[in-house]
């Protein structure tokens, strides 16, 4: 290897980067602990430094009330936007809201991982999420608008799940619909609503019965994915404030392209 090729190679490698990896299963021998052990082993070999939410392990709360504002008074009407801005903006939340909080600043890219339940995440994840994400901390008047500017911008994020299904069924024409459909609201309405940029979803599907020729063919793929999570382009949605929406928020006509519909209007174009 030769001076300029080796100058080449440093150019293009990724300098060590700070990752939070969030897992929800209730199952320490599950898929989605294999997995999210696999990661966290491949991401420090690669000289990065990561951290780990296991939620069920934490025996995380995941439901919001009361109990997480100190500044709430008990004889008022608990107005949860409010109440979190406040507390948020005062240093006084619950203090495990406070911890995964400094956890996703700290990170550098944020990776969940959990199994599709009902089309969704499992209810923990959820309430991580309602907790977490509070006012004053990834959204609110105060901070940058929404939608690609916001607070968290300059991370990047990665959806890994696990489902029961086939992938055709999680197609364009598959019964359950676009996997990128049923992820919209975390991809969309989580990750690029606060600034991160999502990067397209890993998926492992007919994920109930996996022989070990798939969980090795798993391994590699998703290794592929995290060895790309400074590097993958991320899923072009468009900017709130980059021209493409009037002061209604609807998509100005004509900006997409004809025939396209659905969720798809808030993709932009591809490079």
């Amino acid at each position: 290897m030769n001076e300029a090729t080796s100058t080449s190679q440093q150019r293009h490698q990724p300098r060590s980067k700070k990752i939070l990896v969030v897992c929800a299963h209730p199952e320490p021998r599950s898929l989605n602990a294999a997995l999210t052990v696999f990661a966290v082993e491949h991401l420090r070999a690669a000289g990065h430094e990561v951290r780990v939410s296991d939620l069920y392990a934490m025996k995380w709360k995941a439901t919001v009330d009361a109990d997480d504002f100190s500044g709430h008074a008990a004889d008022r009407r608990l107005r949860v936007m409010a109440a979190s801005e406040q507390d948020t903006l005062s240093g006084r939340l619950s203090p495990d809201i406070a911890a995964e909080q400094e956890k996703v600043l700290w990170s550098d890219a944020v990776i969940l991982q959990f199994p599709v339940w009902w089309f969704s995440a499992p209810a923990i994840l959820k309430g991580w999420i309602d907790r977490v994400f509070t006012s004053g901390f990834a959204y609110g008047p105060a901070l940058p608008p929404p939608y690609g500017d916001g607070v968290l911008a300059g991370r990047r994020a990665l959806l890994s799940v696990t489902a029961g299904a086939r992938g055709s069924a999680f197609s364009d024409r598959g019964v359950h619909g676009r996997l990128s459909d049923v992820l919209h609201p975390l991809q969309h309405g989580l990750f690029w609503f606060t600034g991160m940029a999502p990067l397209e979803p890993f998926a492992v599907y007919d994920a109930n019965e996996l022989p070990a020729e798939r969980f090795a063919a798993a391994r590699e793929a998703y290794a592929r994915r995290l060895d790309g999570l400074f590097t993958d382009e991320p899923v072009p949605f468009r900017s709130l404030v980059g021209g493409d929406y009037g002061r209604d928020m609807r998509l100005l006509p004509g900006v997409e392209v004809p025939g396209t519909n659905g969720l798809d209007l808030h993709v932009g174009p591809r490079r």
